[in-house]
C-alpha cells in the first residue's frame, strides 16, 4: 500500500495538480481517485459527512485531501498539504541550516495561489461559484481583461523580482538556490495561466520582461520526473475546471 494517497476530482487537473506534481518530483508512489473508477464517490463521501469520525481528524470540507496511512493523518487545503509533503519529502530547506526557510517558501507559494490561481478562478466566475459561467459571462470579460491588463503584469514582476534576489541564491530556482515546492506550484499556476490566457502570456514571454520566470518554468518541465509525468496519461488535459479557456475571455493586455 501506497503511503500517501491524493483525494481530488476526477477529468481535469485542478487545485490537486500542485499535490501531484510535489509527488511525482520526489518521486514517490501515491494512489489518486482521479485514476480510479469510484473515485468521485470517495471524494464526495469525505466532503458530505459519509467518511465516520475518526476521534483524530477534522472532518474535510473540499478538496484536495491527502491521506498519510502511516501517520494517520488526513489534511486538507492545498498549501497545507504542499508544506507538509514538501517537509516530508526534502523539498523544503534543510531546517538545521535554515529553520525560517520553510516559511519563506510558503510565502511564495501563498503569493503564488493566491495571484495566478484563485483570482484566476474569479476570471470565470466572479459573481458566485453556484452560478454557472454562462449566467455571468458579462461580469467575467470585465473581470478578465482587467486582470490581464494589471494583475497578471503584476505577479509576473513580482516572482521576475524574487529571482532576481539575494535569497534566491545561485541558479534559477526561487529560494536558496535549489528547486523547492514553490517552483513547483509556480510551475503549474504559470502553466494554467497559459492555457486560460494564451495571448496574454505569449505577449508576456515576447516583451521579455519576465525571463526568470519563464526560464523557472521551463526548467521545472525538464526535470525528469517531471518531464515523465507530464508526458504520461497520469496528467489530465485541462477542461472545465480551475483553469478554462474561453475565446471571448483570451485578452492579449
Amino acid at each position: 500500500m501506497a503511503q500517501y494517497h491524493l483525494i481530488y476530482w476526477p477529468g481535469f487537473p485542478g487545485r490537486g495538480e500542485h499535490v501531484r506534481l510535489v509527488l511525482e518530483e520526489a518521486g514517490v508512489s501515491y494512489t489518486d481517485t482521479a485514476q480510479t473508477s469510484e473515485g468521485v464517490n470517495e471524494v464526495i463521501s469525505h466532503i458530505s459527512g459519509g467518511v465516520p469520525d475518526d476521534g483524530v481528524n477534522p472532518p474535510i470540507l473540499a478538496p484536495p485531501v491527502l491521506r498519510d496511512e502511516e501517520n494517520n493523518l488526513v489534511i486538507s487545503q492545498t498549501p497545507n498539504i504542499v508544506l507538509y509533503l514538501g517537509e516530508q519529502l526534502g523539498l523544503l530547506p534543510d531546517p538545521k541550516t535554515d529553520p525560517t526557510g520553510k516559511w519563506k517558501v510558503n510565502e511564495l507559494v501563498l503569493t503564488a495561489l493566491d495571484g495566478l490561481s484563485n483570482e484566476v478562478h474569479d476570471c470565470h466566475h466572479p459573481i458566485a461559484v453556484s452560478l454557472y459561467y454562462e449566467d455571468q459571462k458579462e461580469e467575467s470579460l470585465r473581470r478578465s481583461e482587467d486582470w490581464v491588463k494589471n494583475r497578471l503584469p503584476k505577479f509576473l514582476a513580482y516572482f521576475e523580482r524574487v529571482l532576481g534576489s539575494k535569497s534566491a541564491g545561485s541558479g534559477r530556482w526561487l529560494y536558496g538556490g535549489r528547486l523547492t515546492v514553490a517552483d513547483l506550484v509556480l510551475f503549474q499556476c504559470v502553466d494554467g495561466v497559459k492555457f486560460m490566457f494564451p495571448k496574454a502570456t505569449k505577449k508576456a514571454e515576447r516583451e521579455g520582461k519576465y525571463g526568470k520566470v519563464f526560464a523557472l518554468y521551463n526548467a521545472v518541465k525538464e526535470r525528469p520526473n517531471i518531464k515523465k509525468y507530464l508526458e504520461s496519461e497520469r496528467r489530465q488535459n485541462y477542461s472545465n475546471g480551475l483553469y478554462r479557456y474561453y475565446k471571448e475571455l483570451d485578452f492579449e493586455g
